[in-house]
């Protein structure tokens, strides 16, 4: 079966290459390849440096009935949070139902206990479900290729803006969805819940030739923490708050400081260099490590720790 399914989704592939995939031999492959031929499977070998086997005439296979929605929705059968946001959540459990009841009883009952013990939940804590209500027609204009003109709201001024853009996909992060689409032949991102309204163009989109939305997104995600942490301050941090940073503090942050860091004191405090974003956005997040640090700079957030250090001070002096 395996093989079968590795010449549907390949116009051909050599012995050697099923042998390194499937983890046999060589001669494994050529025995199976003889064995799908004596069982009606159009199988054939080319000879030759560029030879392979291959499937004759487009031969298929159909998995007990999957239609073309199932078989899109395939990839979201393990995220019934996201496939119910997009409107999918009946269509990935018929495809659950086909596909499981296509499965060998030994095969099925495997994966219904895979199913029974582990669940996968893409929100974050302690954040509230993000409400997209524009979601669904976003993702009908995703599948289908359709220009969008939508009304957007962003946090720079003016923050209401109007669009006109050609949607290339959509990602789910830690329970927010976003939408990447082109706009003026650049590439950016857009968080679905803060579009006002929308309307689907009758226009087909165009998707930049050598667009890949997971390394666009892996780049964008770098470049984003680039431009958040623009600025630096200095602390002395106990050896407590240091190994707990990963509580405080996103991973980029935390990877920098720990690069950052110098060699311990007698009492084992360390000195390091803490990306920030601005004064008004670290003083919140250098409360919580409360006495486990201190600012060396800037002074202007050394003040203001102090200042509120001294007022918590004086409530519960009183």
């Amino acid at each position: 079966m395996s093989i079968l399914l590795l010449l549907q989704t390949r116009d051909r592939v050599t012995a050697q290459e099923v042998a390194r995939l499937l983890e046999v031999s060589v001669r494994t492959v050529y025995r199976d390849m003889e064995s799908l031929s004596a069982a009606g499977i159009p199988v054939y070998g080319e000879p030759g440096h560029e030879g392979g086997y291959r499937l004759l005439g487009g031969f298929r296979t159909r998995l007990n009935g999957l239609t073309a929605d199932e078989a899109d929705s395939l990839f979201l059968t393990g995220l019934p949070g996201a496939a119910a946001d997009l409107g999918l959540g009946a269509v990935v459990a018929a495809t659950q139902l086909k596909v499981m009841s296509a499965l060998p009883d030994e095969l099925r009952d495997r994966a219904g206990r895979l199913a029974a013990r582990f669940h996968l939940d893409s929100e974050s804590w302690y954040s509230e479900h993000d409400s997209a209500p524009h979601l669904s027609a976003v993702a009908n204009a995703v599948w289908h290729e359709r220009r969008l003109h939508l009304r957007y709201l962003r946090w720079e001024q003016p923050q209401v803006v109007t669009r006109t853009l050609d949607p290339l996909g959509l990602v789910l992060k830690a329970g927010q969805w976003y939408l990447v689409a082109a706009v003026d032949g650049r590439v950016r991102t857009y968080r679905i819940s803060r579009i006002i309204d929308l309307r689907v163009l009758d226009e087909t989109a165009c998707c930049p030739a050598d667009f890949e939305l997971t390394g666009y997104w892996r780049e964008y995600l770098e470049s984003f923490d680039r431009r958040r942490l623009r600025q630096a301050a200095t602390l002395r941090m106990s050896p407590l708050v240091f190994d707990r940073m990963p509580e405080y503090f996103d991973p980029a942050v935390v990877q920098a400081a720990r690069e950052s860091a110098g060699a311990p004191d007698a009492h084992g405090w360390r000195e390091i260099t803490l990306p920030i974003e601005s004064v008004d956005r670290a003083v919140p997040d250098v409360l919580r490590l409360g006495a486990g640090a201190e600012v060396l700079a800037p002074n202007e957030l050394r003040e203001r720790i102090a200042e509120h250090a001294g007022a918590m001070g004086r409530i519960y002096r009183a």
